[in-house]
């Protein structure tokens, strides 16, 4: 068999991930399968045997995409026992036995494996790359059904952003009208009394226009320019220790590789403001309020029917009540609000700039934790020799590390300024 650097380049563009476990050349026990995904114990084996075979199966490769399923670089991964980060606790020494000894591939549908202390549902094949090398194939369900969940969201989402255009042109035509006849008629008046009517109208029809320009959410296209999304969430965050009254815990688990993106820093700011603005009013009656601010850099990820490269994803995680249930599936609808006091119109406007971005917004809730999430594509831009190359990283480090250091100050409640 060929070695895996023969592949490597073509296994660095597969957007499903594979890792590459090996163990040392000797006899291959007929447990050695089920230790790979840290099974059930086969009756009959010593402990010290088991010690060994669990010791044999260590990672020695993992491509981009793996590494955005562990959420660690291979650096921190290479030489790490396989079941230390990816266990099946289903599987059975029938099996998965024999992989090495048969040299027969091994695949399971819609497995449940635990993942870093979470569980992810996938699809998985084991398969020998050598004597002593075995090849694993992870292709997680919940990828395909966020894609097209995805797909599905943003053609809803289109669909009723054409019928509120329409409805708004619908309206604003007629409320341009009475307010031109109420400032004719406020002119004709003599009388003081009467003009104040006419005032009235007027306030009002600027009123519900500006309440239908809302509705529509932004309009002027983005000013695109490299930005650091670690400034974007440290000057919301100022914004809200400014403003807000109660003490909140701000955990900062910043990732410094993340690059900068294209983006347009002042609709991005706005975006964020109104997440965290939901997020405080969330957790201001939990005993214990707190918001972790978290980035990450993420490889091969696909938005809509676009598969990127990298893109930035940028996670915002209270320990709220979580999301009233009735509401959920409409939670980007324009004038939708579980607060008695919301306008309904934050997270409509800010999926609408993350869609100007060409990214996504997802959200997931359950009573004491509400994460959104925002993955935003770092472009390509054009150098000047007319290649292309990605935008620099250059600033990305250091907020990030004024962020972590010290932890004392960034883990310290939010206050009034």
């Amino acid at each position: 068999m060929k070695p895996i650097a023969t592949y490597r380049d073509i296994l660095e563009q597969l957007a499903t991930a594979v890792v590459v476990v090996a163990r040392p050349s000797g006899r291959v026990g007929s447990f050695a399968g089920a230790k790979l995904l840290g099974g059930a114990k086969e009756s009959g084996t010593s402990p010290s045997e088991d010690a060994s075979l669990a010791e044999a199966f260590c990672i020695t490769y993992l491509n981009q995409a793996a590494q955005s399923l562990f959420g660690h670089s291979d650096g921190a991964l290479v030489g790490r026992r396989i079941e230390e980060v990816l266990r099946d606790p289903n599987a059975t020494p029938q099996e998965l036995a024999g992989v090495l000894e048969t040299g027969q591939a091994f695949t399971k549908r819609a497995a449940n494996l635990v993942l870093g202390g979470s569980t992810v549902r996938l699809d998985y094949s084991i398969e020998p790359l050598s004597d002593t090398e075995l090849l694993l194939e992870l292709k997680p369900q919940d990828r395909f059904l966020r894609i097209d969940h995805d797909e599905r969201q943003v053609s809803l989402q289109e669909t009723t952003r054409k019928l509120a255009r329409g409805l708004a042109h619908e309206v604003k035509n007629p409320l341009g009208g009475i307010r031109g006849a109420a400032q004719l008629l406020a002119r004709q008046l003599g009388n003081e009394e009467q003009r104040e009517y006419t005032s009235v109208i007027i306030e009002e029809t600027d009123r519900l226009r500006s309440l239908v320009d809302r509705i529509l959410g932004p309009s002027d296209e983005p000013h695109f320019d490299a930005v650091n999304v670690h400034d974007v969430i440290e000057r919301v965050v100022r914004l809200l220790e400014a403003e807000r009254p109660a003490e909140v815990t701000f955990k900062r688990d910043y990732d410094p590789s993340v690059p900068e993106v294209e983006g347009d820093l002042g609709k991005l700011v706005q975006a964020t403001l109104n997440v965290l603005k939901n997020a405080f009013a969330a957790v201001v009656e939990v005993p214990e309020p707190t918001i972790v601010l978290q980035t990450r850099s993420v490889r091969q990820f696909t938005i809509g029917s676009v598969r990127h490269r990298l893109v930035a994803n940028m996670n915002f995680i209270d320990n709220g009540p979580g999301i009233p249930a009735d509401i959920e599936g409409r939670l980007f609808y324009p004038m939708i609000s579980g607060r008695p006091d919301g306008s309904g119109l934050g997270l409509a406007i800010t999926q609408t700039i993350v869609g100007q971005h060409n990214g996504v917004i997802e959200h997931e809730s359950q009573p004491g934790r509400t994460a959104f999430s925002f993955y935003l594509p770092v472009k390509q831009v054009q150098g000047p020799n007319g290649s292309t190359r990605q935008l620099p990283k250059r600033t990305a480090d250091a907020p990030a590390r004024r962020a972590n250091a010290p932890a004392r100050r960034a883990n310290a409640p939010a206050r009034r300024a």
